[in-house]
């Protein structure tokens, strides 16, 4: 499935396990500095390309509501009507 801007739920999965894989290199502490450094700049990339699917998906996401007269609408999801 690809959205708008041509990012796939695969890519999305895909960075998202390379930034897993990342942080349990990093984690460790056995890299070389330069390659620890190379890899945080990579994992700063990789959440950010997450980050902004995350944000396209959620603006995608819509919600059932129920009505006054029992008719269900559908609306934009609000993160701050959540708890409502």
């Amino acid at each position: 499935m690809t959205d708008e801007t041509g990012v796939t739920i695969a890519d999305f999965e895909k960075s998202l396990n390379e930034l897993e894989a990342l942080v349990r290199d990093l984690e460790q502490g056995d890299l070389p500095l330069e390659k620890s450094l190379a890899a945080f700049e990579r994992g700063v990339r990789l959440t950010r390309e997450c980050q902004q699917a995350l944000r396209q998906a959620e603006q995608r996401v819509e919600q059932l509501v129920k009505v006054d007269d029992d008719t269900l609408e559908t609306r934009p999801f609000n993160v701050d009507d959540e708890g409502q």
